[in-house]
């Protein structure tokens, strides 16, 4: 007759009288490595949880485009993972195109006939109409954006603005800064257009998640619906 005999394995763990050889559980103290020792602080929880970069906490939330996109205390391995992708800059181009028309074909003619003709050589006319133009576009996409983060364009070309924190619509103040920030420049003289231009170009550069300056002013990014 054979006997049961206590069992070598270490990570095995062993009854009172060496019958049992139940695998310890992860959370078991009594595991094959003993009891972990407790956090360099002391305190038993992370010394960062409750901090402006971390955890709960943090102020860009815990939705699902990470807690913190801009990395935290550690840094981020990958600011990218768990958004959606990034819109590419040409379908981001061609809403703004689309956009641009569907404003820009109605406002001219309405325009053109109360006025007799669009001018070319008024300066304080032409500045009046271009100035109809960019408060009628501003308002459009201000109310677009804040009500599904998406222009006619940008449905088009299956793009949305997303709050870059936790990928929400990007509603109320939000949505009418960025217009702002984007529609209003072009009014300024000189100045105001080189300052237009360097906001739409400054996505073709900015990294990781190619954003304009209107973006950069609200934390918001562009990204695929599909």
């Amino acid at each position: 007759m054979s006997t049961d005999q206590p069992s070598n394995d270490p990570f095995r763990k062993q009854g009172p009288s060496g019958e049992g050889n139940e695998p310890p559980s992860y959370g078991d103290s009594a595991g094959p490595y003993g009891t972990p020792p407790p956090p360099s602080g002391g305190q038993g929880e992370d010394p960062y949880g409750g901090g402006p970069y971390g955890g709960a906490g943090g102020p860009y939330g815990s939705g699902p485009y990470a807690s913190n996109p801009y990395g935290d205390m550690a840094g981020a391995a990958d600011p990218l993972a768990g958004m959606a992708p990034l819109a590419s800059r040409g379908k981001r181009l061609l809403a703004r195109i689309i956009d641009a028309l569907l404003i820009g074909i109605p406002i001219g003619l309405i325009m053109g006939f109360a006025q007799g003709g669009w001018a070319t050589d008024d300066s304080g006319r032409t500045f009046g109409q271009q100035a109809v133009y960019t408060l009628v576009y501003l308002v459009y996409e201000a109310l677009m954006l804040s009500n599904s983060g998406q222009t006619v364009g940008k449905k088009l070309m299956r793009i949305r603005v997303a709050v870059l924190a936790d990928g929400t619509v990007p509603r109320g103040a939000p949505a009418w800064i960025r217009s702002l920030v984007y529609h209003l420049p072009p009014l300024v003289p000189c100045v105001g257009f080189i300052f237009w231009l360097a906001n739409v170009l400054f996505c073709t550069w900015d990294k990781p998640y190619r954003q304009c300056l209107h973006d950069k002013a609200v934390k918001t990014v562009v990204v695929a619906t599909d």
